[in-house]
């Protein structure tokens, strides 16, 4: 049976998966490099990082196996960072990555002098501080030497695909989220190249997220048994983990809870962002989709067990907390690195509020979980102002692994949500774009019928539920109550 590996490119480390061609998962690793602050409210990282970590996983991935099975790999990966090369194709900075939030004033510029009508006209988005378009204007007015010497720009996924391959590429969903995107009509957009001072030469060519790209590199591929792997494109990380969980089509739904968080909803067609809170971008399967991103979600609770709690055992932790489901005193606002959807407030920070002189441990764990519920509810308001009618959801990464945080999900979102059997993610959308890609597969809804499998289903209570919507109503004062002190 044919094989294929799929890469995510994550913030603390990449995965990596060897798929066959029915969804069996084969083998896996996770090689893990370091992240950068260098000041207050940056992240970087470096390139080089990635590709040594890829050749590393690799290796380990196909110790073993039958290297003349795999023909394809492709990749999810963390959005918007900027990787600028010069013409010798060397890096010329670290990566500024997706949370970095030095972008401030440059975001301020683009939606306010700029415009937001003039934005959503030309991209179908206004600008976030994440966004590569805001990056390159920090990076034109800050270290305008090494913006001259720019000769080819591209997102940590894509950089993965070029060392791999040597083609300077893209996909669709990815490049949405550079603000340089005509995202209605999957083409650049000349008004953001005028205003980015940056020509279509210095972009990737754009592809569909499935569509082949390359091969891999004689050199790379120096394995006995291992030739001819095409290289597919593959897609921003939500786009992948979408087709990862089957969300592809009309209408579906997936809910990550990852290091950020979001809530992704699959359209057939066009839909542009009507409320300024959402990010409306192509879809992997040749469609779009609107999406909100809360930039701190597992991350959150990572913070509070490993640096406050100083512990890892999270399950003890949330054990004996679903009986307070609903009636907690405890309020957390999940914006430890600012926040995106809905507020674009690079200012806001996490807060603890409605503590007692009885207040436990407990409660502000799970004060902590509800804080990021009640934040993608957020997104999911903003998507049902903008139209989408969603009945269920899928729910993936690592913060679903929580029984507790399934069932606070499910209840403060008031939806059935759904447990894919395979829980991988963007590494297993990754994984399928290449079978697509391979010709293993017609198209990605025929993939996603034919592997993805819902393990389990968990329902909302009814009186849980609505003690939820009551919290809820509550929780959604409180940033505009604080946000003058951030």
């Amino acid at each position: 049976m044919n094989t294929y590996i799929g890469i995510d490119l994550g913030t603390s480390g990449a995965k990596f998966l060897l798929v066959a061609a029915d969804g069996t998962i084969l083998a896996e690793n996770t090689q893990t490099y370091p992240v950068s602050y260098p000041q207050s409210g940056w992240s970087e990282q470096n390139p080089e990082d990635w590709y040594a970590a890829a050749l590393r996983g690799l290796k380990e991935l196909l110790a073993g196996q039958d290297k003349s099975a795999v023909k394809g790999i492709s990749f999810g990966g963390q959005m918007h960072g900027l990787v600028a090369l010069d013409a010798q194709d060397n890096v010329i900075r670290p990566a500024i990555l997706w949370n970095d939030g030095r972008t401030e004033e440059e975001t301020k510029y683009l939606n306010e002098v700029v415009g937001k009508d003039k934005l959503s006209a030309w991209t179908g988005n206004i600008a976030f501080a994440g966004f590569t378009a805001p990056k390159l204007l920090w990076m034109k007015a800050h270290e305008p030497e090494s913006f001259k010497k720019i000769a080819k720009i591209m997102l940590p996924k894509d950089y993965l695909a070029y060392r791999l391959s040597g083609a300077f590429c893209t996909d669709l969903s990815d490049a949405g989220g550079m603000l340089l995107l005509d995202v209605a009509h999957r083409r650049w957009s000349p008004e953001m190249l005028k205003v980015t001072a940056m020509s279509e030469a210095q972009l990737p060519k754009l592809h569909e997220s499935y569509e082949v790209v390359g091969t891999l590199k004689a050199e790379i591929a120096d394995m006995p048994g291992l030739k001819d792997v095409r290289i597919i494109a593959g897609a921003g990380d939500n786009a992948a983990a979408a087709v990862g969980t089957g969300v592809v089509g009309e209408g579906g739904c997936n809910i990550s809870l990852g290091t950020s968080g979001t809530l992704f909803v699959s359209s057939a067609g066009y839909n542009e962002d009507k409320v300024n809170a959402l990010h409306s971008f192509c879809h992997a399967d040749g469609g779009w989709h609107l999406m909100g991103c809360i930039l701190s979600a597992a991350s959150c609770n990572a913070w509070w067990s490993d640096r406050i709690l100083q512990t890892q055992d999270y399950a003890n932790e949330q054990a004996g907390l679903e009986e307070k489901l609903g009636k907690n005193d405890v309020y957390f606002l999940p914006y430890l690195m600012g926040e995106r959807s809905p507020h674009n407030d690079v200012t806001a920070r996490g807060a603890f509020i409605g503590m007692r002189p009885d207040t436990t441990r407990g409660q502000m764990t799970l004060a902590v979980l509800e804080g990021v519920a009640f934040a993608l509810r957020d997104c999911l308001e903003a998507a049902k102002r903008n139209g989408a009618a969603i009945a269920r959801t899928k729910l993936c990464g690592g913060g679903a692994k929580s029984p507790l945080w399934r069932k606070i999900v499910a209840n403060v979102m008031d939806l059935p949500v759904e447990i894919p059997q395979t829980e991988q993610g963007p590494a297993f959308g990754a994984a399928m774009l290449a079978m697509v890609g391979c010709g293993e597969y017609a198209d990605v809804q025929e993939a996603a019928s034919a592997i993805v499998r819902v393990k389990e289903t968990v329902y909302p209570d009814a009186e849980t539920a609505a003690r939820y919507e009551a919290r809820y109503r509550h929780f959604t004062n409180l940033y505009p109550a604080l946000k003058g002190l951030f």
